[in-house]
């Protein structure tokens, strides 16, 4: 029997699938109502995500994940009006689990379906809380697959003014993580043992690049010979100022060129989006830079920061005012271009 669909609100569901978290969100106009994240712990033995693996996990946990969000949201499945799921970019067999997931809750209910963009998704989410950033704004987005400077012009355009021309910074500070002998995923661990060190102790090289551009392939093979020449002991002695030390040189990086497009653009309204947002370093000197530089930051919270369903909701529910929507044909794209 289907329940009354309410057309004086606007019920959005979200899925996000693109990786290693099984995500679902309900948002009602514009306001999170749930958001849950099952996420998959298998891959910590593999020191990385191991796609075949994920794919099944994302099969296993999306139907009790979408049941828990919409149960918290307090909302019945024929009282949605849309359905968005991530599109691209990610790994394939978790995006295809994910999608066809949506596209036949989408078919079996009558309404909409909403392909989203895994990094838009994310810039978007500095619109889930107040304050809101305002148009045109740019949005440093750092992940583990991504590092941009975009230049957010309204919330369907966006320009990238730089990028990573090898690895992201989110992968850097696994990789380094790993070099450390900590679990995956391991920048976070960087982050909690760097607030004990000194980020002077220990001096690494920049990667100068061009433009607003960055690199950070350099960064990793400079600092697997900096541990290779130390004993194990040292390392450990000495874990806190390391992970202080190679933290700041990797966000000094990243703002460095964030303050070069600002001055550039004359743009003083600021953003961070994606996983690495979560840095508290990465935060603490932003929002110290926005002091000095008088500018207008958005910092979403830590929960909307790493991969969530809530952020694919909210892009969802803007998409939706404008009637961009998607068929049953829409296909996935693991290197969906922005």
């Amino acid at each position: 029997m289907f329940s009354y669909r309410d057309n004086s609100v606007l019920n959005i569901l979200g899925i996000e699938s693109s990786c290693d978290e099984t995500a679902a969100s309900v948002v009602q106009d514009g306001n999170v109502l749930s958001n849950i994240v099952a996420s998959q712990l298998i891959h910590q033995q593999y020191g990385g995500v191991v796609p075949e693996f994920a794919a099944r996990a994302h099969q296993t946990n999306i139907v009790p994940t979408v049941t828990a969000a919409l149960a918290q949201a307090g909302i019945e499945k024929h009282a949605l009006h849309a359905v968005g799921f991530t599109q691209g970019p990610g790994l394939l067999g978790p995006l295809l689990v994910g999608s066809c997931f949506a596209k036949s809750l989408a078919f079996a209910l009558g309404i909409p379906l909403i392909g989203v963009h895994h990094i838009q998704a994310h810039v978007l989410g500095n619109f889930i809380e107040d304050p809101k950033p305002s148009f045109p704004f740019l949005c440093l987005t750092v992940s583990g697959g991504h590092t941009q400077i975009l230049l957010v012009k309204n919330y369907f355009c966006m320009e990238v003014l730089g990028e990573t021309q090898d690895d992201a910074v989110g992968e850097a500070f696994d990789k380094i993580a790993k070099l450390m002998g900590f679990s995956y995923p391991g920048g976070a661990l960087i982050d909690q043992y760097a607030k004990g060190g000194n980020t002077k102790a220990f001096s690494f090289s920049k990667a100068n690049m061009p433009n607003f551009d960055f690199s950070f392939s350099g960064i990793k093979t400079a600092f697997s010979l900096f541990i290779q020449q130390k004993q194990t002991s040292f390392i450990e002695e000495n874990r806190a100022d390391i992970c202080a030390s190679i933290q700041a040189l990797l966000v000094d990086m990243l703002l460095d060129k964030l303050v070069q497009a600002a001055q550039k653009t004359g743009i003083r309204s600021i953003a961070l989006a994606g996983g690495v947002a979560a840095n508290s370093h990465l935060r603490q000197q932003l929002q110290a830079l926005s002091g000095r530089h008088g500018w207008t930051i958005s910092i979403p919270s830590m929960v909307y920061c790493t991969d969530n369903a809530a952020m694919v909701a909210i892009t969802a529910y803007y998409k939706y005012q404008f009637g961009h929507f998607s068929d049953l044909s829409t296909r996935c794209f693991p290197r969906m271009e922005l």
